[in-house]
């Protein structure tokens, strides 16, 4: 075990660990052909992100399934794998999926930020080995996309967009020739892709800061959105299985009442899609409305419902806690918030016990 982590509990195991044995088992039961390069067939790779019973893989992304189909052949391919979509839909977590089953390691990453430079994708220097012995691969620092071309494995890029123009270009040509110069070690030094090797990136397209990708970059991809969770059913279910996730060993201590988690999802549900269940217009926030938020809020209600109330997740858990998500970006949000209280929550708090502990919760969204 590493030395920093050998005296604590992680908070996040990294997704090869977390699923090592549903991995084993997809590993010694796999027959099908595997593309050059992966360490499972693509059926093995479906199935350890869409589920299998039979194998007891649990299903881990709740989506477009012919989204998984399209994003595995993409990455057979020569084209990068370019997933976009509103923050909050599972991008990140489909990408890391991919990358575990098909390569076993989703750590050859990079994250994209305003400073992000070229030495963050391609390559730096040990300055002290560069000035006593010259450059060479003892001197070298590769990155994550060094040790992905190197040894053929998927990397990682998340929120590209949120880099400047010129260091996106910078994977133009490593994209397009499968190969990284490096002019210091001499003019013909390159180090060339193993078979294995692709891209995937991500994009929140919503997020403020977001640059232009251009037109060359692109065409270095394949684009797919993932969407949010239009089954207001479903993601109620959904919900209900993430906070029994997250919450684990604590879960039994926790009573759930159905009606809640089902006021929950309803409360983002019409928010994001700008309609109440009755058909009134409803302003969006800008506030991010995604089922991940409602599990972070369900997930954090529970706890408070845990360690500071009897064990009882009630509706005015939500409510308190909701207002962490409204007053995170827009100002204007808590007005629109208001608005969704004073009109639709409170003609439904006159006819159900739950809507009226929201309602009578929430005046402290008041403006």
């Amino acid at each position: 075990m590493n030395q920093l982590t050998a005296n604590t509990q992680q908070l996040k195991l990294k997704a090869e660990q977390q699923y090592a044995d549903e991995l084993q088992r997809l590993a010694e039961q796999d027959q099908q052909r595997k593309p050059q390069g992966w360490q499972l067939s693509a059926h093995a790779v479906r199935r350890f992100i869409l589920g299998d019973d039979q194998l007891a893989i649990q299903k881990k992304f709740y989506g477009d399934d012919a989204l998984v189909d399209r994003a595995l052949v993409t990455l057979m391919g020569n084209q990068g794998l370019m997933l976009v979509g509103e923050p909050g839909t599972a991008k990140s977590m489909l990408s890391e999926l991919f990358s575990t089953a098909i390569c076993g390691s989703s750590q050859y990453t990079i994250q994209g930020t305003a400073g992000t430079t070229e030495d963050h994708i391609k390559y730096s220097w040990n300055y002290a080995l560069l000035l006593a012995e010259g450059p060479s691969e003892k001197s070298l620092i590769a990155s994550p996309l060094f040790h992905a071309m190197r040894y053929g494995k998927i990397a990682r890029f998340e929120e590209i967009t949120r880099c400047p123009p010129e260091i996106q270009d910078v994977l133009v040509s490593l994209l397009s020739e499968k190969q990284m110069m490096i002019p210091e070690m001499g003019q013909d030094y390159s180090l060339h892709a193993q078979q294995g090797f692709n891209l995937i990136a991500t994009a929140n397209l919503r997020d403020r800061g977001v640059h232009e990708m251009s037109a060359a970059l692109k065409r270095r991809f394949n684009f797919e959105t993932v969407k949010a969770i239009r089954d207001r059913q479903f993601e109620i279910e959904l919900v209900q299985l993430q906070l029994q996730k997250q919450l684990a060993e604590l879960y039994s201590e926790l009573h759930i009442q159905a009606p809640v988690i089902e006021l929950l999802v309803t409360i983002f549900n019409e928010l994001r899609t700008g309609q109440s269940l009755q058909g009134a217009n409803l302003k969006t926030p800008d506030a991010v409305m995604s089922t991940a938020e409602a599990v972070n809020i369900a997930h954090a209600a529970g706890l408070q419902a845990i360690y500071l109330g009897d064990g009882v997740l009630r509706a005015e858990h939500i409510a308190q806690q909701l207002i962490g998500v409204v007053f995170k970006d827009n100002p204007e949000d808590a007005k629109r918030m208001q608005y969704y209280i004073e009109t639709v929550a409170k003609e439904r708090a006159r006819q159900d016990a739950d809507w009226k502990a929201f309602y009578n919760a929430s005046r402290e969204f008041s403006v």
